[in-house]
């Protein structure tokens, strides 16, 4: 069976006979297509944003798109009289998205060949497909979370959010505290895994693994005494961030393994991934135990790499990772099969995809709290007493 190709974030749109029928210069009466106004709100709702790549006058083209109604739909529409090539990618590089989860459609095959000689990842689609995309499977994500639905609000307002910052005359540790951001650790319960597990679809560049750890094997976690599945959540007076982190966290008597760390790359400006790791760090500390961290360097995570070394860990040797078992020490991680089973104590992990996997390990020492944020975060070494009556 064929793999599912990978799912498409951002969809950009062409205008002229391909959302509309007519060109807007030569008729400002241009109706959109039947059942293309459809389309656009199924995808939303789906968790897919659009945008728009169009040769046209600006002014002009926003505002039939305003009459129309649909012009709240699209973020970082570019229109203008350049190359389309150029305006997906600045589409790209403003959304932080890799350029292979980017879709463009357009009614001339010159353009698409254009945008696909200079992108080739790009995936092009001709305008009498637009009516059939929520069909095909890479528009098509199996769950769509609470995140995925307002995930075109959050990115407004993160846009809002970067004017502001933009004209803001302080220091960046001055504009984050005016942010009022609070940050919320929690355990994960049955209605958060869906989240989990989108995070961990979507996120490449501060994705420490890269492994994807299915509803079902998180769900089998969730009651498991030597494990904790934790979310990340995050606001700020613009409102919510969503979902922005996820870990997965192994308990041992002398070390906690985390086995996957993944933040969402729209906040790394804030400083999240820091904030996260000294705060476990400095739970384990409390606890007396150390850390080691599943890593596996890919072309997307180097953010990621650095992260996990500016905080401490490092590949070298412990004896405590003689508890890991068949990920223990520095080094790659030797192991096959697919990530499966569930229940307590340690797990059958075996996957191509845990290949190249290595072990970061950290003497865990006291962290100060953070001072651009609240953070607010469950008691792990309490917790272990609390649930066991005994350290673990």
């Amino acid at each position: 069976m064929p793999d599912k190709p990978k799912l498409v974030k951002c969809l950009v749109w062409d205008l002229d006979n391909t959302l509309w029928q007519g060109t807007l210069l030569e008729s400002a009466e241009v109706t959109v297509f039947p059942g293309l106004r459809d389309v656009i709100v199924e995808l939303d709702s789906r968790g897919i944003l659009q945008s728009i790549a169009s040769k046209n006058d600006y002014d002009l083209a926003w505002r039939r798109l305003e009459e129309a109604g649909l012009a709240e739909y699209f973020v970082h529409p570019q229109i203008h009289w350049g190359r389309k090539s150029d305006s997906v990618g600045e589409i790209a590089e403003q959304l932080n998205f890799a350029l292979d989860t980017i879709a463009f459609i357009d009614d001339l095959p010159s353009e698409r060949a254009e945008v696909a000689f200079r992108a080739s990842e790009i995936r092009c689609y001709a305008a009498e497909q637009a009516a059939s995309l929520p069909e095909l499977p890479e528009f098509s994500p199996e769950v769509v979370t609470i995140d995925a639905r307002r995930r075109r609000q959050m990115y407004q307002a993160s846009f809002r959010r970067d004017a502001e910052r933009e004209s803001f005359a302080g220091p960046d540790e001055e504009f984050l505290r005016s942010l009022d951001l609070v940050m919320t650790v929690q355990r994960a319960g049955e209605d958060d895994l869906s989240r989990v597990e989108e995070l961990t679809l979507r996120t490449s560049q501060m994705n420490a693994t890269g492994v994807h750890y299915p509803d079902a094997v998180l769900r089998g976690l969730l009651d498991d005494q030597n494990h904790e599945v934790l979310t990340v959540t995050l606001t700020d007076r613009f409102g919510p961030h969503g979902a922005v982190g996820v870990l997965l966290l192994e308990y041992h008597r002398a070390v906690w393994h985390l086995k996957l760390l993944a933040t969402s790359c729209r906040v790394v400006s804030f400083g999240a991934g820091a904030v996260i790791l000294n705060w476990l760090i400095d739970q384990a500390a409390r606890a007396g135990a150390h850390l080691a961290a599943d890593f596996r360097p890919t072309d997307r995570n180097r953010m990621m790499d650095i992260a996990y070394r500016f905080a401490g860990f490092a590949e070298e040797p412990c004896t405590c990772t003689a508890e890991l078992g068949s990920v223990s020490g520095p080094g790659p991680v030797s192991v096959s099969g697919s990530v499966s089973g569930s229940g307590s104590g340690s797990r059958s992990e075996q996957g191509p995809d845990r290949d190249g996997i290595k072990c970061l390990h950290l003497v865990a020492d006291p962290r100060q709290a953070p001072t651009t944020m609240r953070l607010n975060s469950p008691d792990l070494a309490a917790g272990r007493l609390d649930r066991s009556g005994s350290m673990r």
